[in-house]
Parts: structure tokens; sequence; C-alpha cells
């Protein structure tokens, strides 16, 4: 299984759809973290772009993410990824986290994506 990450700076960005890239969490058949690859994110806003289907052809089956517009979240769900939002820190302190059962999705979704005037409503 895999779990997606938006990541700027190692860290968990706190908007998926600006995020730089994604970090692919691969984890082993124990249940362990193995490989974590990235994967540059498309530009644009993330409930108009095609990564949700990116993401779940290459085994995501997370997401764990900042925050992100509902528009994002039903296109990540609809392609069969669960979505946790509220996500901040580390990426690999995250995936942990994520293995012991600690992370909670916030269900907030956010309405405003920062200074570019664009707000998703979807």
């Amino acid at each position: 299984m895999k779990i997606a990450i938006p990541t700027k700076d190692n860290q968990v960005d706190s908007h998926f759809g600006h995020c730089e890239y994604f970090s692919i969490v691969e984890l082993t058949a124990d249940n362990k973290i193995g490989r974590i690859e990235l994967m540059e994110s498309p530009q644009g806003c993330g409930c108009k772009s095609n990564v949700a289907n990116q993401l779940a052809e290459m085994g995501v089956k997370v997401m764990l993410a900042g925050n992100m517009g509902q528009g994002a979240v039903n296109k990540i769900s609809q392609a069969g990824i669960q979505v946790y939002r509220g996500c901040s820190g580390d990426v690999r302190e995250l995936a942990e986290a994520y293995l012991q059962e600690t992370v909670v999705d916030s269900g907030t979704t956010c309405a405003g994506h920062g200074d570019s005037g664009h707000v998703c409503q979807h």
C-alpha cells in the first residue's frame, strides 16, 4: 500500500492544491515504511487536475493532507483514496503516526486558496 502526502521542504504542505510535490510512502508487507519517493505536483488547483487518478494508478490508498477544498476531497475520494485532512509536520513522522493509528481526519475543508483570489466551492 502507498500513502500520498502533499509536501514542501519535507513537511506537509498546508494546502493540497499548491504543494511542490507529493511524498509517496510505500509500506512494506509488515506495515512499516519502505521507500519514500517524490512526485512533482501538477500546476493549478488540485480539484481540476488529474492527480487523483495518477495517485490511484500508482497504488495510493491514503492521502494525508493539510488543508483541501471540497472539490479536491471529492475527486480524491472518488479515485478510491481515503482522505485525512488537518495533518502537519514532518513527512516520515506523519507516516509513522498513521501506522500507529493516531491520525484523525479533521473534517474541515478550506474555501479559499490564499492570495490567488480563487475560491473553490464545487
